[in-house]
């Protein structure tokens, strides 16, 4: 029975005010696996797969979509914020196909995000390939941090080099472009010249950049100031990114804001510092002019990016939602891929009044499909993890929030054992916590826990996390001597007990099955002790508080395995 005395115990999870930050002697949890299997309806479907492929390409919280080619090979990164470690790298051959090679920034000397907000850290990284040095360039923000920096790298799988700080580049969303003269220059978003005229009023500029120091050179200049018709009051220009295609110059460059009314729009020009002239056909991308009730409904589609084939094709990568009830998604902002039409000289990556399609037929496009194994980035699949990967390292899926402190995590024999710490999953901390994105809105994610809490300040368990404020935990803990496992909601700061139940004394030492079933935005919580009998803690758990229309910030929903000590 859910009592006032239970809550004020969930209360009293969150009294770590003054705790020193260190790991103290304890019992370990310890997890043998973690599975995640996606269960979408909108992807249950039959797809030519030399001609067709699905959207979103990657899934779930991957957003701010940067792309590059050397060659046959292309790479695409994504934004992180306060997440570790920062910027995800994946490879490609054909576009559609991807894996995860690596993480950009891994470790704590590139990175260091220590009680940072978690919609602080990393912004809208941009890679770009420089063939004439045969280098590999990332440019991005540490919002909240050092700013805007350079790493650079000739495998991008890294090892990537230490933060080149930018001193003299302010604002957020910097790319680098390498012109075909053997100059370099930084576009970037930031206030305006004086003083903003409205609110939302942005610029971006642009800076000479010297390859020889990575420093930028000279005196900036903006060459958009606010949008496409400042009359308008256009809000939240951003994303810049340059390209030189046959002899012009375009600046393609997000508005509107990342919400229900984000665009994409391009500008062109005859030199690289202007004058840029907007094009008439904008947006060239959006779906804030389409019907809420359409099927298989995606919104905020923006912050493109653009790239060209071997075969002289062109495509765009751009960030996209997928929402399962009105502005509700807990699956973050993901990144998507259509072709782009050109009509004359302008690119159109989407025509007016069209919606972002689930199956996409680009024209003349196809790939050899022999041998490829199928995408762990998109459509239904199940990721699984025995923990059994060699060099005591963790696959490059899994996150911590923040950068991680002190040695509270090991593999040894098959496990993950994670040593709870005083650090806490509801502060602005670095929890002993790892994390897999959710991927879809109907999911299913599994663990198994062996943990013995040796007093009441301990707990261990799954918890379906947006921020510090909002999330779903999983827990096994000790109440009043008795061992118990517990489902605790926490919607804007507030605390409630959804479930509750003592363990007998035979349940005690037993490992125990943990699993959350999502669906849309209710979410269900079991256990077992055989994976095979379920019992049910928690059912139609409302789980609208880990979208990001509820909880606010630009991160998604994250299932992570913790244990912390008050």
């Amino acid at each position: 029975m859910i009592t006032k005395k239970t809550i004020l115990w969930a209360l009293a999870l969150t009294c770590l005010a003054g705790c020193k930050p260190t790991v103290q002697p304890s019992s370990e949890a310890a997890f043998t696996f973690f599975e995640y299997k996606g269960e979408d309806a909108r992807f249950n479907k039959e797809i030519d797969p030399e001609h067709e492929f699905l959207n979103p390409i990657i899934s779930g919280f991957y957003p701010d979509p940067s792309i590059c080619r050397k060659g046959e090979d292309y790479y695409l990164v994504n934004s992180t914020f306060a997440y570790y470690p920062g910027i995800p790298i994946f490879h490609s051959r054909d576009l559609v196909n991807w894996e995860q090679i690596g993480n950009v920034l891994d470790r704590p000397s590139q990175l260091q995000l220590d009680s940072l907000r978690l919609s602080g850290g990393i912004y809208a990284p941009a890679i770009s390939y420089h063939p004439a040095s045969d280098t590999f360039y990332l440019i991005t923000t540490c919002v909240d941090g050092i700013g805007n920096f350079v790493v650079k790298t000739k495998d991008p799988a890294g090892p990537w080099s230490d933060p080149i700080v930018l001193p003299q580049v302010g604002g957020i969303d910097p790319s680098l472009f390498f012109d075909d003269d053997g100059k370099a220059y930084v576009v970037h978003n930031n206030a305006p010249v004086g003083t903003p005229e409205y609110d939302g009023h942005r610029a971006i500029w642009i800076h000479d950049y010297d390859q020889a120091t990575d420093q930028t050179t000279g005196t900036p200049q903006v060459i958009v100031d606010g949008g496409t018709d400042k009359s308008k009051h256009p809000v939240w220009v951003e994303g810049p990114h340059l390209y030189k295609i046959k002899g012009k110059y375009y600046l393609m460059a997000a508005e509107g804001g990342t919400g229900e009314n984000h665009s994409e729009v391009i500008f062109t020009a005859d030199h690289v510092k202007g004058p840029y002239t907007p094009i008439r056909e904008n947006p060239i991308l959006t779906q804030s002019d389409l019907p809420e009730d359409r099927p298989e409904k995606v919104t905020c589609t923006g912050h493109a990016d653009l790239i060209e084939t071997p075969t002289g094709q062109w495509f765009a990568v751009f960030l996209g939602c997928r929402p399962y009830e009105g502005t509700m998604y807990n699956t973050g902002r993901e990144t998507f891929l259509l072709p782009v039409t050109w009509k004359g000289d302008v690119p159109i990556i989407l025509e007016k009044g069209k919606a972002v399609p689930t199956v996409v037929r680009p024209e003349g496009w196809e790939r050899d499909v022999q041998g490829i194994t199928p995408s762990l980035t998109t459509g239904n699949f199940t990721w699984h993890d025995d923990f059994d990967t060699a060099g005591g390292k963790l696959q490059p899926e899994w996150l911590f929030l923040r950068t991680p402190q002190d040695g509270w995590w090991f593999k040894r024999d098959g496990q993950l054992h994670l040593t709870p710490t005083t650090r806490s999953i509801y502060t602005q901390d670095s929890p002993a916590f790892v994390g897999y994105r959710q991927r879809h809105a109907d999911f299913t994610a599994t663990t198994q826990m062996d943990f013995t809490p040796q007093d009441e300040t301990e707990m261990a368990g799954l918890v379906c996390y947006q921020n510090e404020q909002n999330n779903i935990a999983f827990t096994k803990m000790l109440f009043e001597g008795q061992q118990t496992l517990g489902v605790v909601r926490m919607e804007n700061g507030e605390f409630e007990v959804l479930g509750s139940i003592e363990l007998t004394e035979e349940e005690h030492t037993q490992p125990v099955f943990l699993r959350v079933i999502g669906r849309g935005g209710l979410y269900s919580f079991d256990y077992s002790f055989d994976n095979k009998v379920w019992e049910r803690l928690a059912a139609g758990v409302d789980a609208t508080n880990l979208s990001t229309t509820k909880g606010g910030g630009f991160t998604g929903t994250v299932v992570g395995l913790f244990a912390e000590k008050e």
